[in-house]
């Protein structure tokens, strides 16, 4: 809900661009692929013995997954219903998280940022500073599996998904330990996802919201730059995304162009990267 300086600065959506919207077959298929193609490429190099490669690998198929699942839970792909069930379940086992458990806390971020950790359990390492949501990694996302596990009590449903979805986890993990001798890969993929996603509280939640404010245009922050921003997809696009949250993820920079004169005449302060 915008504040009255936000109303008479921002523009509706249809007066920035309708196209803002949309998202070709071909984007669709590749945001989808992209966590395949990374998991490909990790067994390949794992394959020939480049463990050197697998690091970067893990990190290019963490961004692409977050990435993608992100746009399932806001709807900016044009899944049908079925295919975004399917999809936040398969998006999720390539880091060994729930994706279910991850649309709820989501929408709910949306909803009700910057409240406590009871009403947006995503947005609560933004109130600890930098070193609370540095140590708050190991427990994040147990500690949001548990918060919509409990907030989907009368939904059947959506409680089988997050338990099969709990359950991925340690058969990865089991799988791991009893063919550490024929298939190392395994249980090395597992440890870099788990330790991997402990950064999620600094990297996506406290940076992001870093002295936030109390209205829509101070709540978060928009990184611009070139390279880091396409590195990670234009996820960097935060304060555009919080605004609009239904443009897809690659239609995000197109989003900041636009804006920028309505951000200027508000005072927005813009983070720069390369």
């Amino acid at each position: 809900m915008y504040n009255t300086l936000s109303k008479q600065v921002l523009p509706r959506l249809d007066e920035l661009g309708a196209d803002l919207l949309l998202t070709t077959r071909r984007q669709r298929w590749l945001a989808l692929a992209r966590p395949f193609i990374g998991l490909a490429g990790y067994c390949v190099a794992v394959a020939f013995g480049q463990w050197w490669l697998t690091p970067p690998i893990v990190f290019l198929i963490f961004v692409s997954v977050v990435t993608v699942t992100h746009d399932v839970v806001h709807k900016s792909l044009g899944l049908s219903r079925r295919q975004t069930e399917w999809a936040l379940f398969l998006m999720g086992v390539f880091l060994l998280e729930s994706g279910h458990a991850y649309r709820t806390t989501h929408v709910q971020h949306h909803r009700y940022f910057p409240a406590g950790e009871e009403e947006d359990p995503e947005g609560y390492p933004a109130h600890i500073g930098l070193l609370g949501a540095i140590f708050y990694g190991p427990v994040f996302l147990y500690r949001l599996w548990w918060w919509a596990f409990r907030r989907n009590g009368k939904r059947a449903g959506q409680r089988t998904w997050m338990l099969l979805e709990a359950l991925i986890p340690v058969l990865v993990f089991l799988a791991g330990l009893l063919l550490w001798r024929t298939i190392p890969g395994i249980l090395v993929y597992a440890v870099m996802v788990l330790v991997g996603s402990w950064v999620y509280p600094l990297l996506t939640v406290y940076l992001p919201h870093k002295d936030f404010g109390d209205t829509p245009l101070t709540q978060t922050h928009t990184l611009r730059g070139t390279i880091i921003p396409a590195l990670f997809l234009e996820l960097t696009y935060h304060l555009e995304h919080h605004l609009y949250p239904q443009v897809p993820s690659h239609n995000l920079a197109k989003l900041a162009l636009r804006l920028d004169p309505y951000f200027k005449e508000a005072g927005v302060q813009y983070w720069y990267v390369i």
